[in-house]
């Protein structure tokens, strides 16, 4: 199925929306770093939210302070959540399993 064809001013405002949203995303994840956020406010807030909802969980943890990417890995591997799991769709059991591990 070919892709649609998208006018000059179509495709420019589907850059400039993306563009937003990266930025949203950074500036979260910048958040989190800083402790302006918690993870549980994240969580509460991805069912709801967009752009909280379609970040990667590896990503959101890599993002907490002091943890990087072989941490963050160990962690999904120990709670059994897969490597494509954005926050919308964590179970509940997944949601409380992050939660306990990093409670602050």
């Amino acid at each position: 199925m070919p892709l649609p064809s998208l006018s000059p001013e179509q495709r420019a405002a589907a850059l400039q929306k993306a563009a937003e949203v990266r930025k949203a995303r950074a500036d979260l994840k910048e958040q989190l770093k800083n402790g302006q956020v918690t993870l549980a406010e994240l969580l509460d807030r991805a069912e709801s939210d967009d752009v909280i909802g379609k970040l990667k969980v590896v990503t959101v943890l890599q993002a907490l302070p002091g943890i990087g990417k072989v941490k963050a890995t160990q962690t999904m591997e120990k709670l059994k959540i897969a490597d494509s799991r954005r926050l919308r769709g964590l179970g509940e059991q997944q949601r409380k399993a992050l939660l306990n591990e990093f409670a602050a």
